[in-house]
């Protein structure tokens, strides 16, 4: 029994690399305590300050307690690894990795907590004039990106890494690369001319030659823009930045711009009559706008080749597609009307045949 007691004191004491099972039995413990009050943390203290946060009319706030979840959970981890460091009686190289590990998670927990609290800050400032939605979106990206680009730099100073021989390696690396990417950069500059140049932003409808649709994302490389069939469309940056594009977004009011053939045989009278009368109904629908340099233009402008031709402009207020085309289908249902009250009719193209002579 003895020899079995002394044999249990020796597999005690020796463990594993020379640690006692005391040491790792007890950092275990405090590995599990550290996930178990990481749990509490999250889904009891984080979710009571989330309903406090809820209460407030500002939105920032929830924001960022958000953003902040993640990282805070990585404090008892931290703190349990550098507790751990404590108990296990590390020394020489070993110790020194653990050390640095430490320290990493550390780093790794403020710059986590850095560029997750990056997007609530860009939203705060989201009312700012000069910052528009995709300008917002590329601020964003670019600052996570420095963010992480410093704490990992940070992190490999750390284990010893040097960072000047580094960089100057992907310097060399980003020579050959950019030979091969040129087309990479060439989309790159083209989308920072177009969040510079404010040509569109995301949910504009735009149009571009064949394309026409939402612009859901403006990428460091691509486009997003959604047809109207719902597909979503990438198009390089350097296809939109090269050609002409109609930004729909923009617009200030929507103007109808029509000619309406009407039969030779209409006379004088019928021809002001229907003129005066559709002109009319346009001033006196409050769908149209009437003031200023929107009055409405009805003019007979034109004797065709088979019809006499009236012009009719007018102008509405910014709206959507469908509202626009209902707009538009009530015009053309009451000029249909005042043309038959008038006894006139639509032309349509024709030819017509006279014959001198027939053969005997």
């Amino acid at each position: 029994m003895e020899n079995f007691i002394n044999l249990v004191n020796d597999v005690w004491n020796r463990g594993f690399l020379g640690i006692d099972l005391g040491s790792i039995i007890t950092s275990l413990i405090v590995l599990l305590v550290a996930f178990l009050f990481r749990g509490f943390l999250i889904s009891v203290i984080l979710n009571a300050l989330s309903k406090l946060a809820n209460k407030t009319e500002s939105e920032i706030d929830d924001e960022i307690l958000n953003a902040l979840k993640r990282p805070l959970g990585l404090i008892p981890i931290t703190i349990a690894l550098y507790i751990c460091t404590l108990i296990l009686p590390l020394s020489g190289l070993i110790s020194d990795i653990a050390d640095s590990v430490v320290k990493s998670f550390v780093v790794f927990t403020i710059f986590s907590a850095l560029s997750n609290s990056v997007k609530p800050l860009f939203e705060a400032l989201s009312t700012s004039s000069w910052l528009t939605l995709s300008m917002q979106m590329w601020l964003e990206r670019a600052a996570r990106f420095v963010v992480w680009v410093v704490g990992i730099a940070i992190i490999l100073d750390i284990f010893g890494i040097q960072i000047g021989p580094l960089v100057a390696g992907l310097g060399l690396f980003s020579v050959a690369v950019a030979l091969g990417a040129q087309d990479f950069f060439k989309n790159l500059i083209s989308g920072i001319l177009i969040i510079g140049e404010g040509k569109f932003q995301p949910g504009d409808r735009i149009e571009a030659g064949t394309i026409h649709g939402i612009v859901e994302t403006i990428g460091f490389r691509s486009t997003v823009v959604r047809n109207f069939d719902s597909a979503p469309m990438l198009i390089p940056n350097k296809d939109l930045s090269d050609v002409k594009v109609t930004n729909h977004g923009e617009m200030e009011h929507r103007r109808i711009n029509w000619k309406i053939n009407l039969v030779y045989s209409t006379s004088v009278v019928q021809l002001e009559s229907i003129r005066d009368q559709i002109k009319q109904f346009i001033i006196d629908d409050k769908d149209f706008l009437n003031d200023g340099n929107f009055d409405p233009v009805i003019r007979i402008v034109e004797l065709g080749a088979s019809s006499i031709d009236i012009l009719i402009v007018a102008y509405a207020p910014k709206m959507g597609f469908a509202s626009f085309n209902t707009l538009k289908e009530k015009l053309i249902f009451n000029i249909m009307n005042i043309v038959k009250e008038n006894g006139s009719d639509f032309a349509y193209p024709s030819t017509s045949l006279y014959v001198e002579s027939m053969p005997e």
